[in-house]
């Protein structure tokens, strides 16, 4: 049986994907995942102490509520955070359990003593506009490890999922509920003007934190009706070396059953789909979008 020279290239290439996919040792996992939460303490630690603590930015959580109890008491922000985040995560034990407990005492005690161990590191700033956009990158980025190496940094997480146990509040109203009273607080007590700049810092951690998790690399699923469908996807086979999956629909004008080939591209593999289908079957009908993230062969490794 002839083999043509693109099969095996994607012979060969899709052996490098079983080679990037095999699995991760459980000890240099676990080591892995402790760095990441480290290293994200120590983020979210430095920004905290850089921007928001210098500006008055209570952007929610406990570390907003350290900054009013330091603008009101007096009492540096890493105390009130262990005051605040030790109780919870005992709390957290009784209700949790050991497993949930494990995952967060580490982030729980770890980054109030980077917060501790930083706290005399000059701002580079006093705008507080630009200490909301890059402390709340900073945390964000700083949050986006610590969960990406499963890990949690307690406070009022724990706080929220407490009163979702208790109560069936929803988690994601708890959780901005309690991010809100911060901020009212800090309006109160500092400025308002302060809230506006900590209602930013929160939405910019939040989108940052999105990015985190999903990376910046956004994939395209492409969807193709055609008459030509075998064709088609022996293209995509050999020429673009993609997998694909077949989705059996029904016309909604002629109630004919048709396959639909939905296909999963890098950004810049577009270009070569739309060419590949429109060289086979130009009528073709291609509905292309964003997708966030792709895990699986040929894209990201599964964690």
């Amino acid at each position: 049986m002839k083999v043509s020279e693109g099969s095996r290239a994607a012979s060969k290439k899709r052996k490098r994907h079983h080679i990037h996919n095999r699995p991760v040792h459980p000890a240099r996992k676990t080591a892995g995942q402790l760095l990441l939460l480290f290293l994200g303490c120590l983020f979210v630690a430095v920004s905290f102490n850089l921007f928001f603590v210098p500006n008055g930015i209570a952007s929610g959580g406990v570390s907003g509520i350290s900054i009013l109890v330091q603008r009101t008491l007096g009492i540096v922000p890493a105390y009130t955070q262990w005051a605040l985040n030790v109780p919870l995560f005992i709390a957290g034990l009784f209700v949790f359990g050991k497993r949930f407990a494990l995952q967060t005492v580490l982030g729980s005690l770890v980054l109030p003593l980077f917060v501790l161990m930083t706290s005399s590191w000059p701002s580079p700033t006093t705008n507080p506009l630009l200490a909301a956009i890059y402390g709340g990158i900073g945390v964000g980025v700083g949050l986006g490890l610590v969960f990406r190496g499963r890990g949690s940094t307690g406070g009022l997480d724990l706080a929220a999922q407490l009163l979702h146990r208790y109560t069936g509040l929803r988690l994601g109203l708890a959780l901005p509920l309690f991010d809100g009273m911060v901020i009212v607080a800090a309006g109160l007590i500092i400025s308002p003007e302060n809230a506006l700049y900590a209602l930013i810092a929160l939405f910019v951690t939040s989108k940052t934190i999105d990015i985190m998790q999903t990376g910046l690399l956004v994939s395209k699923v492409a969807f193709i009706i055609s008459s030509k469908t075998e064709e088609i996807g022996n293209s995509v086979l050999q020429d673009l070396d993609r997998g694909m999956t077949r989705l059996i629909a029904q016309g909604g004008y002629t109630g004919e059953e048709r396959p639909i080939l939905m296909v999963v591209v890098s950004q810049n593999e577009v270009s070569k789909l739309k060419s590949l289908v429109q060289a086979v079957d130009p009528g073709a009908f291609v509905i292309i979008s964003d997708t966030a993230e792709v895990l699986g062969e040929g894209f990201k490794r599964t964690e």
